[in-house]
């Protein structure tokens, strides 16, 4: 046994050498093993292996970048993240083009695309374009340039370039801080180019946060309250000018 559980390691290691990147199911059909197997051995060495957003990559990916785990993000407030993202669905409509922001929050947004709307995703983060891969009848558009292990998620001119060459219908905003005075705020300085030139692009654009972020500020701002549509929580869609404090 020790010897197959060696043997994976070394499978495993050599596949993200080549990938970087690995789906926790792709991983586990490529060992031919359960997915419970591959979380073991991530699990049993923190010093080769990582998880972000449902993804295995080199633990030294995840140390580059340590301060926001996006692989723990994705458990809090899950519930509340789900609920939000099922009052912000009812803005996805048939054969337009849509954004989704990187994050844990907007995941759940895509699994509630309908799956007779033929739409056009555009995205930035793994994560997101993962789950997007799944659904049918969508068409993906993926923005490059350098990926942030710590976010899943990529930046820089390419990216940018490209949005100049797209009509978004309604654009999808996440945040992990909403202040009443000082607006909507992230934790990476690298997400604010992508957020704020698809803001000036779509025709419509919303702010999908769950109630836990209401009255964070954190470092790096990108666009006043007032930007937005509306921003959606968990209990549906408020006024641009968030008044509500966090409880707990």
């Amino acid at each position: 046994m020790a010897n197959r559980k060696t043997t994976r390691i070394v499978a495993l290691t050599n596949a993200l050498s080549a990938r970087r990147v690995l789906h926790l199911k792709d991983a586990a059909a490529l060992l031919g093993v359960s997915e419970m197997t591959i979380r073991r051995d991530v699990a049993n060495n923190p010093g080769l292996f990582g998880y972000l957003g449902g993804h295995i990559v080199p633990a030294a990916d995840i140390e580059a970048e340590a301060p926001y785990d996006l692989a723990r993000a994705a458990d809090s407030h899950a519930a509340a993240k789900r609920e939000a993202c099922v009052h912000a669905a009812q803005h996805i409509r048939p054969d337009e083009t849509i954004f989704i922001d990187c994050g844990t929050t907007l995941e759940y947004l895509v699994d509630l695309i309908p799956e007779n709307y033929s739409i056009t995703a555009v995205c930035y983060s793994l994560n997101v374009a993962d789950r997007l891969t799944r659904r049918p009848n969508v068409r993906i558009v993926m923005l490059g340039g350098v990926y942030h292990p710590s976010s899943a998620s990529f930046s820089g001119n390419s990216g940018l370039e490209t949005l100049n060459h797209l009509g978004i219908n309604v654009a999808f905003l996440s945040a992990a801080g909403v202040d009443p005075s000082r607006g909507a705020t992230c934790v990476h300085f690298h997400e604010v180019p992508v957020k704020q030139k698809v803001i000036s692009l779509a025709r419509e654009n919303y702010l999908v946060v769950d109630k836990s972020k209401i009255g964070r500020l954190k470092p790096a701002f990108f666009a006043p309250l007032t930007t937005f549509r509306a921003v959606i929580t968990e209990d549906g869609e408020a006024a641009p000018a968030v008044r509500e404090a966090p409880t707990g």
